[in-house]
């Protein structure tokens, strides 16, 4: 007699199937519907003198939802927007996904060429623009080749100049749309919810998809990883189109707090809105936070609360955590990139952090830490074997991450998806070591890593001596050609408003402080080029350095 053969599943695959009843596609939807029907009074946006309700929120995304099932959008269909952080950039990142289309935020500080391909590549059928940026997407839209979209104006009272490039105003596609447009859940939890364009360096940019699921445990990673707790008040200081503000539009949501909006980085005006909404979270590269520790008066502006804020995009020079204490706000160091939703690890806090000393305290904090609460893993593995490194801090390997924080891949780059995903690992590119805790350290981006006489010099080790120094406020270290070592360091340096420094001075600064080795061997004193987000533009650096043999010791 014969012994039937197991399925996997054996008495638990008999009747046991996905039905309504308990299973729901995970979607960030779910958590908008949620607060306006739990916290309908509570204020969820507030911009200037405007405030908005949850209850009102939901109506308005609707409203906008609606108007854009009209106009065509349905399933998949790509909706792009060009704004800063206003209720209307907040509000599309649902009535988007209600719609079944796909949001494509665009960077505001792109040039025409650069949106035109954007506009093109994604295929975006309508358009919804902020009048300071009416010239470079009108002079984009004479670029391309392919049908333009359906330009809706977003009109902003605190904001004074450009024009009206649209067919109709947001408002009147508002007050146009339905209150009552039903909330569906996309029907299949894998559906795109995003397209965001990486900022590559050669090549055009690729276009990171990304999904409803993937959005919903970022979302939840988010408030658990920065302890939101309930009704959060969080500052928008973070660029909403930068992978969808770290997914914090829907965690805000989750949370039922307050969504205090803000059109650009202005120091004085953050203080305030600090004081007067009483925020307790906020986000930014390292260049928000220590704008804010450089501002006249910051001292004198120092919150009178606590807030925590969310540092990424670099590994943040030891001054800024210990700037940021001084003026009252707590960082916590997460890490990640466009194609994981954003931040997808954090430097988890241990017990005993708080009483160490300053230093000791930052030198912990400033790792890029262990694995997001919902994401699988992160980690540093060997390109070659993929196997991890050791524990031992000093071997390196490439940062890979695994999880369902991971985006479906670049948009119609079949060559790239297969590229990042080799092995079974999403491949960040960045090389780092994994520590005795069996935290993640970011060494240096690949391409950033200066090799002299046979010597391997992270660029990051050289720029937080450098930030120590009281003179400066911005540094960045590449390679430059040397005929000797092959390539040596070569310091850029941003001083301080009224502050001063000589090369001879930083040099001697770095010789007392790192190996001769590591020195850098030439200073270059000006404004450092930075991208919308705050990120240093390397790769300008290195071609001037290639460039410019007048550059020496």
């Amino acid at each position: 007699m014969s012994t039937p053969i197991s399925n996997g599943q054996g008495q638990y695959s008999i009747g046991l199937d996905k039905n309504p009843a308990n299973y729901v596609p995970l979607s960030p939807l779910s958590f908008l519907e949620r607060s306006a029907n739990v916290y309908p009074d509570r204020v969820g946006v507030v911009y200037e003198d405007r405030a908005f309700t949850w209850a009102q929120t939901l109506e308005r995304c609707r409203r906008v939802a609606s108007w854009l099932v009209r106009h065509g959008i349905g399933r998949g269909d790509t909706v792009a927007a060009m704004l800063p952080n206003i209720p209307a950039m907040y509000e599309l990142h649902f009535a988007v996904p209600m719609a079944g289309g796909v949001l494509n935020a665009l960077n505001i500080r792109l040039d025409a060429p650069t949106i035109a391909f954007m506009l093109e590549h994604g295929g975006a059928k309508i358009l919804f623009v902020d009048p300071e940026f009416s010239t470079v997407i009108a002079d984009a839209l004479k670029l391309m080749k392919t049908p333009k979209p359906l330009v809706v104006d977003v009109d902003d009272a605190a904001f004074y100049g450009g024009s009206r490039i649209g067919t109709i105003e947001y408002e009147a596609a508002v007050t146009a749309g339905d209150p009552a447009f039903p909330v569906t859940l996309p029907p299949d939890e894998w559906d795109a919810i995003a397209l965001s364009y990486t900022s590559g360096t050669t090549g055009d940019p690729k276009g990171v998809v990304t999904h409803h699921r993937g959005a919903y445990l970022n979302g939840v990673s988010n408030s658990l990883a920065a302890n939101l707790g309930p009704h959060p008040t969080y500052l928008w200081t973070l660029p909403m189109f930068h992978c969808n503000g770290w997914c914090f539009p829907w965690t805000v949501a989750l949370a039922a707090g307050m969504n205090v909006c803000l059109r650009k980085v202005d120091p004085a005006k953050i203080f305030a809105l600090i004081e007067r909404h009483g925020v307790t979270h906020m986000s930014g590269a390292p260049i928000v936070y220590n704008t804010l520790i450089n501002a006249p008066g910051a001292r004198a502006a120092r919150t009178s609360g606590h807030v925590v804020g969310l540092i990424a995009g670099a590994a943040p020079p030891m001054a800024v955590l210990e700037g940021a204490e001084r003026i009252g706000i707590k960082l916590t160091h997460v890490y990640g990139l466009t194609e994981v939703y954003g931040p997808a690890s954090v430097c988890a806090e241990q017990p005993g952090w708080d009483d160490l000393p300053a230093d000791e305290r930052a030198q912990l904090k400033r790792r890029q830490g262990v694995p997001y609460p919902l994401q699988e893993s992160v980690t540093v593995l060997d390109p070659e074997t993929m196997k991890p490194v050791p524990r031992d801090g000093e071997t390196i390997g490439e940062v890979m991450f695994r999880g369902n924080i991971v985006m479906k891949g670049y948009l119609k780059n079949e060559r790239a998806t297969n590229a990042a995903f080799a092995g079974g690992w999403f491949h960040t590119g960045d090389l780092g070591v994994l520590d005795a805790d069996g935290y993640v350290i970011i060494k240096d981006r690949s391409k950033d890593i200066i090799i002299s006489g046979g010597e391997n010099i992270s660029s990051v080790e050289v720029e937080d001596v450098l930030y120590k120094h009281p003179a400066v406020l911005f540094a960045a270290v590449v390679a430059k050609p040397d005929g000797k070592w092959g390539e040596v360091p070569c310091a850029f340096i941003e001083l301080k408003d009224n502050a001063a420094a000589s090369e001879a001075e930083i040099l001697s600064y770095c010789r007392e402080r790192l190996p001769g080795f590591k020195t850098p061997k030439a200073v270059v004193f000006g404004p450092i080029p930075k991208t919308s987000t705050g990120k240093i533009q390397k790769f300008i650096l290195r071609d001037r350095v290639h460039s410019a043999s007048a550059i020496s010791a």
